[in-house]
C-alpha cells in the first residue's frame, strides 16, 4: 500500500511539473515574441548602381543567416534609378539586423527605422509601385495621427486612380513612408494634398520583392 501510494504521488508531481514547464515555456515564447519589432532600414548604394536581381540575391542570402540572429526579413523595395533600397523586417533591435546584413553579404544599412505599421490592403499590380517618404520632424507625429491621415488618403484616392497599400510610422524620427500604387507620382502627391495637405519629401518609384 505505501508502494503504491508513493507511486501515485510521483505521478501527480509529474504531472503538475509538466504542465508548469508547459506553462513556463508559453510564457517564455510570448515573451520572446513581444519582444521583437518591426523595423526598416535603408541602404543608399547611389544612382544607377543596384537591380532588383542584385538586391534579390542579397535577400536570399540574407534569409539563410537571418535565423541565426533571430531576424524576420519580410519584404523589400527597391529604387534602381537612385539606388536605394529599403527592407522590412522583424527582429529584436537593430543590431540583429546589421549582423545578419554583414554576415550574409556585407552590405550595412545607412539608416534603419522603428517602425509600426498600418492595415495592408491588396495589390492590384496594374500599375507602378510608389514609396513615399513624408519627414515631419523628429517627435512631430504619433501613428495615431498618420492612421487618421491614412483615412483621408483612402476617401481621396479613387479619384486620382491610386491605390494605397499600407504606411510605416518611426515615431521617434518623425518619418512616415507610405506605399502606394499609382499611374505617376503627381498623383500620390495629389492625392495627399487633397486628402490632408502633407507632401511628401521624395516619392520613389519602386520594385517590390519578398
Amino acid at each position: 500500500m505505501k508502494v503504491y501510494f508513493i507511486g501515485i504521488l510521483f505521478t501527480m508531481v509529474c504531472i503538475s511539473a509538466s504542465r508548469l514547464c508547459a506553462q513556463t515555456n508559453k510564457r517564455d515564447t510570448l515573451a520572446n515574441a513581444k519582444a521583437k519589432h518591426l523595423y526598416i532600414d535603408v541602404h543608399q548604394l547611389g544612382p544607377g548602381k543596384v537591380k532588383l536581381k542584385d538586391v534579390a540575391a542579397a535577400h536570399a542570402k540574407d534569409l539563410a543567416v537571418e535565423g541565426k540572429y533571430g531576424v524576420d526579413f519580410i519584404k523589400y523595395w527597391v529604387d534602381e534609378d537612385k539606388g536605394l533600397v529599403y527592407c522590412l523586417s522583424s527582429a529584436t533591435d537593430t543590431a540583429a539586423i546589421k549582423n545578419t546584413h554583414a554576415e550574409a553579404h556585407g552590405l550595412l544599412p545607412n539608416n534603419i527605422f522603428l517602425v509600426t505599421e498600418g492595415q495592408e490592403a491588396a495589390l492590384k499590380g496594374s500599375k507602378n509601385l510608389y514609396l513615399d517618404i513624408h519627414e515631419l520632424g523628429a517627435g512631430k507625429v504619433t501613428a495615431k495621427d498618420v492612421a487618421g491621415a491614412h483615412q483621408k488618403d483612402l476617401a481621396v484616392q479613387q479619384k486620382y486612380g491610386v491605390n494605397f497599400i499600407n504606411y510605416w510610422v518611426d515615431e521617434k524620427n518623425g518619418v512616415v513612408m507610405c506605399l502606394s500604387e499609382a499611374s505617376d507620382s503627381s498623383s500620390v502627391i495629389n492625392t495627399h494634398k487633397e486628402a490632408h495637405g502633407l507632401l511628401p519629401a521624395s516619392v520613389l518609384k519602386v520594385k517590390q520583392g519578398n
